[in-house]
C-alpha cells in the first residue's frame, strides 16, 4: 500500500531528527583541560540545543502534514464578506523577476495563460487533423489552469486576437461518451494559418508559430491597456499626451487592475429553430410546467434582460479634473498651472525612461552613501590604491544593501566617471587598482553626486 500523508509527515520528522544529531555531533568537542564546572555547562548547552532543534523540527512537521484542503475551509467566507479583490491579484505584479514597466491586469494575464492553453490543445487536436470542439477545448484548459473556461473565455480570446481561430457552429460530429448527440450543434475552432505554413501540402500549427501567436495576443492585450491610459492621461488637469512608442511604464496614478475587462465578442450561434435563445422562450415553453414561484422569477430575468439591452452602456471610470483645494486659495493660477505643467513633464519623462537610464538613476541614488564608506574604507586600509577585488569587498561588506561585487564594481568604476579627479581606475599588467583621493573634502564630493543625479532625473 501508499505510504499516507502521516506516514510522510513521520518520516520528515525522524529525518529532521537526524539531521539535528548529525549537526550536533559536528560542534567542537569540549576541551580535554576544561574544568568539571565548564563541561557540565557546555553539556547543558548541547542538551538545550539539541532540544531545540527537535522541536523547530516537530513543528515543521505538524505544519508540513497539515492536508491542503485545510487551507481553503474561511476562503468562501472571506470572498463572501467583501468584494475586495484577493491579495494575489492586487499585488501580483510584485511577484514578478521583471523591472517595473508595462504590466497587465491579473485578468489580462489569466486569459493570456487560457489563449496559450487553448492554443497548445488545438495545435495538437489540429496537427491530428481532429475536430476541435469547445467541450474538448474546455476539458483540456480546465485541467491544465485549474481554473473554469467557458464560452464567454473563447469571446474574449476572439475579441483580443480576431484573427486567430475561425468559429464556427456544426453538428454530425462524433461525440463519445461526453452527453452530446450527434445532430447537436458544437461550436467549433480553427486556427487561421497561412498558405505557407503547411506540412505534406496540410496546413501545420508548428511550435514557433504558436509562441508568434502568444506574443501576438500579448501585444493586443498591452494596446488594450495603452487605450485605457491613454484615455486617464486625456483627462488629467493639464492632459498628457505620451507617444505609445515611447512609453516604458503606466502613470503612477494610474491602477492597472481597475482597466474594465475585456467584452467579448459574440460567437456564432445554432440556427434560431435549433435552440432558445432568451428567458422568454424558455418561459413560454415551460409555462404551465413550473410552479408559479419559478415562473415569476423567469419573467423577472426576461425583464431585466430587456430593460439592460435597452439601457445605455455604463461610461468607463475616468479621473475627473483636479479642483483647486482650499489650501491653495489665492495662490496665483498661473503660478498652479507652471508647477503643474513642470509635474507633467517630470512624469511623461517618468513614462518614457528606458530601462537602462532608469538602471543608472537607481546607482547615481546609492553613491552619495557610497562615498562616505569608500572613504573610510581607504583610511582603514592604510593604503594610497586597492585592487578592484579587495575594493569591492570592503564596500560590499559594509553597504547596508546587500551586493554581489560584480554590481559594486559599477558603481566604483561610476565614480571614476563622474569624478576622475577624486577616484582613479588603473589596469596594471592582469589586475585592475582603483586609487582614491583621501585629500578631498567629502562634503564636496556628496554635493556633486548630488548634482549629478538631479540633472540625469530631468533629462
Amino acid at each position: 500500500p501508499l505510504p499516507t500523508q502521516e506516514d510522510l509527515a513521520g518520516l520528515r520528522c525522524r529525518l529532521r531528527r537526524v539531521k539535528a544529531l548529525a549537526q550536533l555531533a559536528q560542534l567542537p568537542p569540549v576541551p580535554a583541560g576544561a574544568s568539571p564546572n565548564l563541561r557540565s555547562r557546555l553539556e547543558r548547552v548541547r542538551q538545550l540545543e539539541l532540544r531545540i532543534r527537535e522541536k523547530k523540527a516537530g513543528s515543521g512537521a505538524t505544519l508540513g502534514a497539515r492536508p491542503s484542503g485545510d487551507t481553503g475551509v474561511a476562503a468562501p467566507a472571506a470572498e463572501a464578506g467583501s468584494e475586495k479583490p484577493p491579495a494575489y491579484q492586487r499585488f501580483h505584479t510584485l511577484a514578478q523577476d521583471l523591472p517595473p514597466g508595462l504590466t497587465l491586469p491579473y485578468k489580462f494575464k489569466v486569459l493570456a495563460e487560457m489563449f496559450r492553453s487553448v492554443d497548445t490543445i488545438a495545435g495538437m487536436l489540429f496537427n491530428r487533423a481532429e475536430t476541435i470542439t469547445f467541450a474538448k477545448v474546455k476539458q483540456g484548459v480546465q485541467d491544465m489552469m485549474r481554473k473554469q473556461f467557458e464560452e464567454r473565455h473563447v469571446g474574449q480570446i476572439k475579441a483580443v486576437y480576431p484573427t486567430s481561430y475561425r468559429l464556427r457552429q456544426e453538428k454530425n460530429i462524433p461525440a463519445f461518451g461526453n452527453g452530446v448527440k450527434k445532430s447537436d450543434y458544437q461550436l467549433t475552432l480553427e486556427p487561421v494559418l497561412g498558405e505557407e505554413e503547411k506540412v505534406d501540402g496540410r496546413p501545420h500549427l508548428s511550435a514557433s508559430r504558436l509562441l508568434e501567436r502568444r506574443k501576438e495576443f500579448n501585444r493586443n492585450l498591452v494596446n488594450i491597456v495603452k487605450q485605457h491610459h491613454k484615455a486617464f492621461l486625456a483627462a488629467l488637469s493639464p492632459p498628457m499626451v505620451v507617444p505609445e512608442e515611447k512609453l516604458t511604464r503606466w502613470h503612477p496614478r494610474f491602477n492597472v487592475d481597475e482597466v474594465p475587462d475585456i467584452s467579448p465578442a459574440e460567437l456564432p450561434r445554432p440556427p434560431q429553430e435549433d435552440r432558445l435563445t432568451t428567458a422568454q422562450e424558455v418561459l413560454s415553453t415551460a409555462r404551465g410546467m413550473l410552479t408559479p414561484k419559478m415562473e415569476k422569477a423567469l419573467a423577472n430575468l426576461a425583464l431585466r434582460t430587456a430593460e439592460a439591452g435597452a439601457g445605455e452602456p455604463v461610461a468607463s471610470k475616468v479621473p475627473s479634473p483636479a479642483s483647486t483645494s482650499s489650501a491653495l486659495k489665492g495662490v496665483s493660477q498661473a503660478l498652479l498651472e507652471r508647477i503643474r505643467a513642470k509635474e507633467a513633464q517630470k512624469l511623461q519623462a517618468l513614462m518614457t525612461r528606458e530601462p537602462q537610464q532608469e538602471e543608472r538613476l537607481a546607482m547615481l541614488g546609492r553613491l552619495p552613501a557610497m562615498a562616505r564608506i569608500l572613504r573610510n574604507v581607504f583610511v582603514a586600509e592604510k593604503k594610497q590604491a586597492l585592487t578592484m577585488e579587495v575594493a569591492c569587498a570592503r564596500m560590499a561588506d559594509s553597504y547596508d544593501v546587500q551586493m554581489p561585487p560584480g554590481e559594486m564594481e559599477k558603481h566604483l568604476r561610476l565614480f571614476a566617471e563622474l569624478l576622475p579627479d577624486w577616484v582613479g581606475i588603473h589596469a596594471v599588467r592582469t589586475d585592475t587598482y582603483i586609487k582614491l583621493d583621501k585629500g578631498k573634502d567629502l562634503g564636496l564630493v556628496t554635493e556633486r553626486l548630488t548634482k549629478a543625479a538631479k540633472e540625469a532625473e530631468a533629462l
